[in-house]
């Protein structure tokens, strides 16, 4: 069962939790991040199970040499997680240009280095797995984090292609998406855009609602989803998505039965919009 992993964003939080894991039955980490200091408990804990490689994965080279350190220290990668990221908070009025342009070099274009640094070690073993770290935020969308979720829905579309693109040459890609969890996420490691004051009144309201939504059971440990990520790796067949925690699994199915029942209403709009001078609707009669 051992396995050797390359986890991004490994100095705290989910991805500190991945490392520790693995480490903890006997797999080799290479764990990166922004300040390698992060990483001393892990290296003094696990010795030479542990590659501590200093990287911003927004840096292409850095990216790529990064991965070639770790496949020459361990000689395979099995298990890939792309975990580095950060949220962009601000109405889409309020986020500036080069706000969204920093979230998507982070959250998109960093793990496209680390997943095209990795691809070619991948394939020339037949095997691997991808993991990358996705959020409910890629299925719906909420006030106040349109730049984020553009960040993470194009991650979403990108992983859902490469997971196709792959399969034949043995390596999985799954993308796990969780709802609320006891990380830095929405704290130091955040950016915050300017507020106009315009949009206070429902910002506010917004707030509330997140509050009461984020009840202390609501709030996810991330320990368990550490332990949770084995499960997935060691999936004969692991899934394209897996929802993470409570939160997410109340929340998602009703994001999409709404979808759902909104196409249904207006599925006559969506068959006119054919161009056809008749269609036929489900009770066989033409229009």
């Amino acid at each position: 069962m051992s396995k050797t992993w390359f986890i991004t964003g490994a100095g705290r939080g989910f991805g500190k939790e991945f490392a520790r894991t693995a480490l903890g039955r006997g797999g080799n980490v290479a764990a990166t991040a922004r300040n390698t200091s992060a990483l001393d408990d892990l290296v003094q804990r696990f010795g030479e199970a542990v590659l501590p490689l200093q990287l911003d994965v927004t840096d292409r080279d850095a990216a790529f040499a990064a991965v070639k350190a770790a496949h020459e220290k361990f000689g395979h990668l099995d298990v890939v997680v792309n975990n580095a990221g950060y949220g962009l908070f601000g109405m889409v009025e309020e986020i500036t240009e080069q706000q969204l342009r920093n979230q998507l070099e982070v959250n998109l274009f960093g793990v496209l280095h680390v997943t095209q640094a990795v691809l070619p070690i991948m394939r020339a073993q037949g095997s691997g797995h991808i993991i990358q770290i996705s959020t409910i935020g890629g299925i719906g969308a909420f006030p106040n984090l349109g730049g984020y979720h553009a960040s993470k829905w194009a991650l979403e579309g990108m992983s859902e292609s490469l997971a196709q693109e792959v399969a034949s040459f043995g390596i999985n890609v799954t993308l796990i998406e969780p709802g609320g969890y006891s990380t830095d996420w929405a704290g130091s490691s955040a950016t915050h855009a300017d507020e106009i004051a315009d949009y206070k009144p429902f910002r506010d309201i917004v707030n509330e609602q997140m509050a009461q939504n984020m009840s202390p059971e609501m709030i996810g440990d991330p320990v368990a989803a550490g332990h949770a990520i084995l499960r997935i790796v060691d999936a004969e067949q692991p899934p394209l998505r897996v929802l993470y925690g409570t939160l997410a699994t109340q929340m998602v199915p009703g994001i999409y039965q709404q979808r759902l029942d909104e196409w249904e209403q207006w599925k006559p709009v969506s068959l006119e919009a054919n161009g056809h001078l008749t269609c036929m609707l489900d009770d066989g009669a033409a229009r």
